[in-house]
Order: structure tokens, then sequence, then C-alpha cells
């Protein structure tokens, strides 16, 4: 018999991202755009194309776990889990418990991503202070001590920064945001002195970041990246020890197991990064 598998899905501002799992680790993952001109029924759909790319009845996922930074799409998710795979869909932190205590002044404030990737960290690294630092739509800096959330720092995007500069900027050319040299360059073309401001700018920017919320930690602490541009700013940011790409899926996924697959939900996963 197959094991039991489970659609992991992070909607978040610019991208929603899709993995499907077992209990005890991530199959695939896929990426799709965010718009506002979804229906239940396209995303469904969608959903369905993934599946059938993976050569698995739709029906044949046992849940849908979601969280979602975009409250428009929540509805929408529930209704093609339910009508596409004739599955539960659950939302974290709203229909699963998050266990770590959250120390901002209105909890409910917390976006899911940042919370659920918070949870991830603090299932896989032993040490007792953790720094999250998230690449998204937005750059996020996370800070656990032991079993709190204790809050954090919202920062610009590196992507939408870039995008933010083209827009009032005609001249300005495209570039890609690759890292082609170790050391910072003196731009000799406007290529150059974008690509190197925009990568060692922001890996400046956590570098100063980090050693500034790291006096709010007791005991070793380790810095985790993740998001669209972690592997790209790691090697020029010292602080940025370990790279998890995949660290909200993994919260998910901790997260459900005891609810979806029986398994237990409170058990270390430390040494699975």
């Amino acid at each position: 018999m197959d094991e039991p598998r489970v659609l992991l899905i992070d909607v978040g501002n610019t991208n929603i991202k899709l993995a499907l799992a077992v209990a005890d680790g991530l199959l695939a993952t896929y990426t799709l755009p965010t718009s506002l001109q979804e229906s239940s029924d396209t995303l469904g759909l969608k959903v369905v194309d993934v599946c059938r790319h993976m050569g698995l009845d739709p029906e044949g996922v046992k849940a849908w776990v979601v969280s979602s930074v975009v409250p428009e799409y929540d509805p929408l998710f529930r209704s093609a889990g339910e009508k596409y795979s004739r599955a539960p869909v659950y939302f974290v932190p709203g229909d699963i418990w998050i266990p770590l205590t959250n120390q901002y002044a209105n909890p409910e404030e917390v976006g899911a991503d940042r919370l659920v990737t918070a949870y991830a960290a603090r299932r896989m690294f032993a040490e007792p202070g953790l720094i999250v630092v998230d690449f998204g739509t937005a750059t996020t800096v996370e800070c656990v001590q032991n079993n709190d959330y204790l809050g954090g720092l919202i920062c610009p995007g590196i992507l939408s920064s870039l995008r933010s500069l083209g827009g009032g900027t005609a001249k300005l050319p495209r570039i890609g945001l690759e890292l082609d040299a170790p050391d910072l360059a003196m731009g000799d073309s406007t290529v150059t002195s974008l690509n190197h401001g925009f990568l060692f700018g922001f890996a400046s920017m956590l570098d100063g970041l980090c050693s500034r919320v790291r006096p709010y930690l007791q005991g070793p602490v380790r810095v985790v990246a993740t998001g669209g541009y972690a592997a790209t700013i790691a090697p020029i940011c010292p602080s940025l020890e370990t790279v998890r790409p995949d660290l909200l899926h993994r919260g998910l996924l901790y997260a459900c197991r005891s609810l979806v697959f029986g398994a237990s939900g409170v058990a270390s996963d430390v040494g699975e990064a």
C-alpha cells in the first residue's frame, strides 16, 4: 500500500509554492504565480495538473495543509481541496496549532509564514537561540529563544526592491541578481553596479541586523536562511550559517504530522538538517 501523501501549500504575495510530502519528508515542489484573478476551480485544476505530473490521483492526497498571507485565497483553497481532492483543508495556525509561545504584543498580527518557518527551525536545530532569515516578498528576521517566538524584523525584499527601483527609473537595465564574484567589485557598468549593489548591500544589511538582534538571545545561536535568494546571498553574508530553502514546507509537515499521519507531533527532528 502506498504511503499517505499530503499537499503542503505556501500562499505568498508573489508565489504559491506547493509541496507533495509523506510523513518523513518532501517528495516534490512546484511554484505558481499568485494572482487575485484565481477562482477555486482554477486553483483546483492546477493542483490536479501537479498531481497528474507526479502520476498521483488527486483524490489520493490525504489532506491539504496551508500557510497563507493572502486572505482572499483562503476560502478558494478550502473549496478547491474539498472539490478536487475530496480532502480536508487545514490552515496553519488557524486549524492546526503551532506549539511555540508567541510573544508578540498582538499574536494574531504575526504572519503564518513567519510563525511556521520559526517553528520548523525550532524542530530542526538544537541551539537555544535561533535567528531565521526569510528572503520572500519581504525579508524577515525572526528570533526564537528555546520554545518562545520573540518576534523579529520586516525589511524590504530583494526582488520587490529591484522592481520598485526599475519601475521609477526608465534607463536602468534588467538584471538577474546572480552572484558573479565572491568579492565586491567597483561597478564599471550599470549592470555590475546594480548587481553588486543589491547583493552585497542586502548581505551587509543582514550581517548588521543579525549582529544587533543576537544580544536578545541567550546561549549558542544559529542563523538559518530560507527563501528565494538565501542560497545566493549566503556565500557573501557570513552571518547566514545554514541555508534551508524548504523551511516553510517542513514547518507545515511537522505541524500536521500528528493530525494527518498519526505520527508523534512532539518528537524532535534535530538531525534532519
